[in-house]
C-alpha cells in the first residue's frame, strides 16, 4: 500500500472545510469579533436608554428644567442604567464577570476613587491658579452660606459622581475592553478618546481647543485604567474636577453655568486664557495641567514588566 494513501478509517471520515468569508467576517477563533460585540452593546445601550428615559418621563412628568444637580442626576442615572445594563447583558453572553469591564463593585468608592478625587481637585486648583495668575479669574464674593452651601455642595458631588460613572464607563468601560481586544489597548483608547472629545463640540460655545482638551484628558483616564486595573481612579478625578469647576470655583463647565454655586466668580480676558464661555477646560493651560498629570502619574504608578500581558483584552482587571 502506498504510504501516502489515506487509511481505510480516514476515507469515510467527514472532512472539515475551511470557513467561508461570511463566517470569517463575523467570527475569529476566539468567537464573535470585537467590532460586532461592540455594535451589539451600543444597540443595547440605545434601547435601554430609550426605555429608561420613557419610564422616567412618566414618573417625573414635570421636571424642573435647568442646570440643577437634581435634574442632572436624574439624566445621568438613566445613562448609567443603560451603559451598565448593556454591559451586564454582554457579560452573560460572553460568560465574563461584569467587573472585568472596569468597575468591580468590591472596589466601589474605595482607595483608588479617593486618590482620583484628590487628583481631580488638584488639577482644577492648579488650572484656576494659572488662569488667575494671568489675570483671567476672580473668585468674587461668596453667595451661598451656612447649611445651604453644604446642601448644594453635597448635591453637586452626587450629581458629578453620577457624571463620572456614566462617562467613564460609557467610553472606557465595556467599549474600551472590547475594542482593545480587537485592535489593541492604545489604538482603542485613542479612537474612543477622540470620539469623547468630538462629542463635546455639541456643548454650547464649545470649540476645538476645549474638545481637544477633553480628548487628551480622556487619554489620561485611559492611562489610569491601564496602570491601576480599573476605572475608579478616573471616576473620582472626573467627578472632582467637574465639582471644582461648577461649585467650588463657580465657573462655566463645558459651556454651562449651573445653579447653586459658591461665589459670583468671573472669567475675564482672552479666550485662549480663560476658555471663554466654555470655561477653564477650554483654556490652553488645560493642556499644561494634563501634561503634568501624565508625567506625575507615570512616575507614581510605573508600568509593570508584565503590563502588556496582564490585561490583554481591554486593560481592566477583575480585582
Amino acid at each position: 500500500m502506498n504510504p501516502d494513501s489515506p487509511k481505510p478509517d480516514q476515507m469515510f471520515a467527514p472532512q472539515k472545510s475551511p470557513p467561508d468569508l461570511l463566517t470569517l467576517a463575523f467570527f475569529s477563533p476566539k468567537g464573535l469579533r470585537a467590532g460586532w460585540r461592540l455594535l451589539l452593546y451600543v444597540l443595547l445601550v440605545v434601547l435601554l436608554r430609550f426605555v429608561l428615559g420613557q419610564v422616567v418621563s412618566q414618573v417625573w412628568r414635570n421636571p424642573p428644567w435647568g442646570l440643577t444637580p437634581t435634574f442632572i442626576l436624574a439624566g445621568e442615572l438613566v445613562g448609567i442604567g443603560a451603559v451598565f445594563g448593556g454591559a451586564l447583558v454582554m457579560s452573560l453572553i460572553e460568560s465574563r464577570p461584569p467587573g472585568v469591564y472596569g468597575l468591580p463593585l468590591r472596589r466601589v468608592l474605595g482607595r483608588r476613587f479617593l486618590q482620583g478625587v484628590l487628583w481631580g481637585l488638584a488639577e482644577v486648583m492648579v488650572l484656576l491658579a494659572l488662569i488667575s495668575a494671568w489675570g483671567g479669574y476672580s473668585f468674587g464674593s461668596v453667595v451661598t452660606r451656612g447649611g445651604v452651601v453644604a446642601r448644594w455642595g453635597m448635591l453637586w458631588a452626587a450629581a458629578f459622581i453620577a457624571v463620572g460613572l456614566f462617562e467613564e464607563f460609557g467610553y472606557r468601560g465595556y467599549s474600551q475592553f472590547t475594542l482593545a481586544s480587537g485592535i489593541g489597548f492604545w489604538p482603542a483608547a485613542l479612537l474612543l478618546s477622540t470620539i469623547f472629545g468630538g462629542l463635546h463640540l455639541r456643548n454650547p460655545g464649545e470649540g476645538w481647543v476645549g474638545a481637544s482638551g477633553a480628548a487628551v484628558i480622556g487619554l489620561f483616564y485611559c492611562l489610569t485604567l491601564r496602570r491601576t486595573g480599573n476605572l475608579w481612579f478616573a471616576v473620582g478625578a472626573h467627578a472632582a474636577f467637574d465639582w471644582g469647576e461648577t461649585f467650588l470655583f463657580s465657573v462655566p463647565n463645558s459651556g454651562f453655568v449651573a445653579e447653586g454655586h459658591l461665589s459670583d466668580a468671573s472669567l475675564h480676558g482672552p479666550v485662549w486664557l480663560t476658555g471663554g464661555t466654555v470655561g477653564p477646560e477650554g483654556s490652553v493651560f488645560c493642556f499644561l495641567t494634563t501634561g503634568l498629570m501624565f508625567a506625575l502619574f507615570c512616575w507614581m504608578f510605573p508600568a509593570k514588566p508584565s503590563e502588556g500581558q496582564a490585561i490583554p483584552a481591554g486593560g481592566a482587571a477583575t480585582h
